[in-house]
């Protein structure tokens, strides 16, 4: 897993302004060199925009033209600005700031607060679903937590938006937005939650814009003082800006023009939070004067999956639409897109674990392969397909790469080996840089040869894995490196959550997929109701959902795999269709005719093309289709996964076996240790739920259960029905 646009780690140095813009294309180049008044870049996905603005920055500054201290770099991510930090110190341009939005913010208010406000800033909450959760209890109102999470997101809308709770329903309306519960009792759990945190002296993340625009406002001369220090700015995936970030820029130029702005309108994913294009689109209007460099060199992929990207965005309809780019690979031809149709959902991941599995036995790394999918719900199935199959993985998105504990402790100890390093045994026979790290980490668990199986232990060792590789990387770069260098270089990527790549497959939400891209892409569940999403019922709503889809299409390299499921569950209804996104892109759908002037379907090359038949594992008997699942209490048709697998509503009565429940549980406890896989890998909670319930008598009622494959079956079953019969595990296998 890499940042967009591939590029060498450490790459060295260039001695010249000049120097700078060597390997640049003419595009590109146009960039760099265009220095002065404002300027803004559409750059189409894979065009190296990162690449282009950095070296603007780098050439400026090298040139003598602009001021480090007077520069800021504003982007959307921690990492992306860390990123940038990281290219502009290789190009010889230190000193320039590089932050989000709310990291400069939170630098000005910290600052001003004292002279502008009085007194210590509040204290900033990391998370505010707590004081949500609250004000829903001083409110009266009962919230599960999806409906938690839902208005915790309605409430940041409003104040990315600058809607105040009393304006909170009208402005919903006017947006045609699909609210969570009636906009009368968000507005009213809106206002209880303002009125929580001024009791509470606490601030939110939305308040750090907020009120750092209230003081340029309000005090003229901070204002000015802002604008004394920065001469210069840089806006990166300008398409994602809110009116709020919008606000806070302006107030940060005042009435100069120096300002540079980088965009994709066909990348918008993010509205459900405010974000808008508008501002990319109408930034012409704003600054006629502006100079305008669109990229649209595709370094990133193949032709075949950049055709599918313009096939994509061939058929889209409205504003951002209208301004889209038609990319143009600079790669040599690669394999056809492979679209492939699946049964029902497990036999989709196990088909794709199945591939994966083959690719990495061909060379392929883990970490140059990713599954993406539309929601984070449809995570769990392809993690048990994958460790099912001995793939190992991580989640993107899940707990950050320096926050893991083998990954702290590590860091502590190359921290305490460089500062003792001399009186270190470990170290005796470590001539070099590499080695001293090998060593160290040798005594947290690294070993030269990766454990076997997957699961904990074999994440752990890829985390420290991934520190021995950059510690490789980094001394190649930097020759005469010490232990001291890299623990500096390990904390600065700390700080801007700058992981290292693990050895791994990704699997990540398309959402979180952005700025990302991988030899290998997966997209799964690309079926209608899924992609589109089905409460995407707006014409704005659906081509996010295509924008989104165009993503993911774009974060693949050479091999892209697109796949669908005509069923959420074995033996249930096929009643699903490929998302109609795909229609006349894939073989044996009618092409649609496209846009004026774009690349429409009859440009697109058919893929290669698997049938459903061949999505069933080998000799695996084709599945009975079987009636809609029912609640076998109520007997109310069952449509969500959880309640599927425990055959009944979540709100019906348990007639579970407490006793046997505890059985399973340290049962696959004890299993999950053994094989050094997470506990769910052997069976979720639910499945132990549904068996607890179910106290199935034999391997068929066993079977039966949803989440108990054959595989399972074989691997577990014994135990589990020797549980079930009061028995202990070992008695049940000697039994058998």
């Amino acid at each position: 897993m890499t940042a967009a646009t591939h590029s060498t780690l450490f790459p060295r140095v260039p001695d010249s302004a000049d120097a700078v813009l060597e390997g640049l294309d003419p595009e590109q180049r146009a960039v760099a060199t265009a220095l002065h008044g404002p300027v803004c870049v559409l750059a189409g996905a894979g065009t190296g925009k990162t690449r282009a603005i950095t070296h603007r920055i780098a050439y400026g500054v090298r040139a003598g033209i602009l001021q480090p201290s007077s520069v800021l770099a504003v982007t959307f991510t921690n990492r992306a600005a860390g990123e940038m930090r990281g290219r502009l110190r290789q190009l010889g341009a230190v000193g320039v700031q590089a932050r989000t939005f709310h990291s400069a913010a939170l630098r000005q208010l910290q600052y001003f607060w004292p002279k502008a406000v009085g007194g210590p800033l509040p204290r900033l909450v990391d998370r505010k679903i707590q004081l949500v959760a609250d004000a829903a209890a001083a409110c009266r109102i009962r919230l599960d937590r999806g409906e938690l999470r839902d208005v915790t997101a309605e409430i940041e809308w409003s104040k990315v938006t600058q809607t105040v709770p009393a304006d909170y329903t009208a402005a919903t309306a006017k947006a045609g937005r699909a609210t969570p519960r009636d906009p009368a009792e968000i507005a009213q759990l809106y206002a209880a939650y303002e009125d929580l945190k001024r009791e509470r002296s606490v601030i939110d993340f939305e308040d750090v814009l907020l009120l750092t625009v209230a003081v340029l406002q309000d005090r003229h001369d901070i204002a000015e003082q802002v604008r004394a220090q920065y001469q210069h700015f840089v806006v990166d995936e300008y398409q994602d800006v809110s009116p709020l970030q919008q606000r806070l820029l302006e107030l940060w130029l005042g009435d100069r023009e120096n300002l540079c702005v980088v965009g994709d309108a066909s990348q918008t994913i993010y509205s459900f939070t405010g974000a808008t294009p508008d501002h990319l689109l109408d930034f012409r209007v704003r600054h006629p004067g502006a100079t305008v460099v669109k990229l649209v060199r595709d370094y990133r992929s193949t032709p075949q999956v950049v055709r599918l990207a313009n096939g994509l965005l061939a058929q889209a309809k409205g504003r951002a639409a209208d301004h889209r780019l038609e990319l143009v690979s600079q790669r040599p031809a690669g394999p056809e897109p492979v679209f492939t149709e699946y049964t029902d959902e497990p036999a989709e991941a196990e088909g794709a674990a199945r591939r994966i599995r083959e690719l990495i036995g061909s060379g392929v790394p883990a970490s140059e392969i990713a599954v993406l999918f539309r929601t984070n719900s449809q995570s769990e199935t392809y993690e048990q397909a994958l460790a099912d199959a001995g793939v190992p993985y991580q989640l993107r998105g899940a707990e950050r790469f320096f926050d893991r504990p083998e990954v702290r402790n590590a860091i502590t100890a190359l921290r305490a080996a460089a500062r003792f390093g001399g009186n270190d045994a470990l170290l005796d026979d470590a001539p070099d840089l590499p080695s001293q790290v090998r060593a160290v980490l040798s005594g947290k668990g690294w070993t030269p040869q990766p454990p076997a199986g997957s699961g904990a232990v074999r994440e752990s060792w890829e985390s420290l894995a991934a520190l021995v590789h950059l510690a490789q990387d980094f001394a190649a770069a930097n020759a005469g490196a010490t232990l001291a260098d890299l623990v500096v270089e390990l904390d600065e990527r700390a700080g801007a959550q700058h992981a290292p790549t693990v050895q791994g497959v990704t699997l990540a939400s398309l959402h979180a997929a952005k700025g990302l891209e991988w030899d290998v892409v997966f997209l799964v569940g690309v079926a209608e109701g899924m992609m589109p999403i089905t409460y995407a019922k707006t014409d704005e709503q659906i081509e996010e959902e295509r924008r989104l889809l165009y993503v993911g299409v774009t974060r693949a390299r050479e091999h892209l795999h697109l796949s669908w499921a005509l069923a959420r569950s074995p033996g249930g209804r096929a009643n699903r269709r490929p998302s109609r996104f795909l229609t006349g892109l894939r073989p044996g759908s009618q092409a649609v005719a496209g846009r004026a002037g774009a690349a429409g379907a009859g440009a697109v090359e058919r893929g290669s093309w698997t049938a459903a038949a061949t999505a069933v594992p080998e000799q695996a008997p084709r599945r009975r289709q079987r009636t809609p699942a029912r609640c076998r209490v109520c007997g109310r048709t069952l449509t969500d996964g959880g309640e599927m697998k425990l055959m009944r509503c979540e709100d019906c009565p348990s007639d579970m076996d407490e006793g046997l429940y505890e059985r399973l549980r340290e049962w696959r406890g004890e299993q999950a240790r053994r094989s050094g896989q997470p506990a769910f890998c052997v069976f979720t909670d639910k499945t132990l739920i549904a068996i607890a319930e179910a106290v199935p008598d034999d391997e068929h009622e066993l079977a039966r259960i949803p989440g108990v494959g054959m595989r399972k079956l074989r691997r577990y079953g014994a135990d589990v029905l020797a549980l079930c019969a009061g028995r202990d595990p070992a008695e049940g296998q000697d039994q058998d």
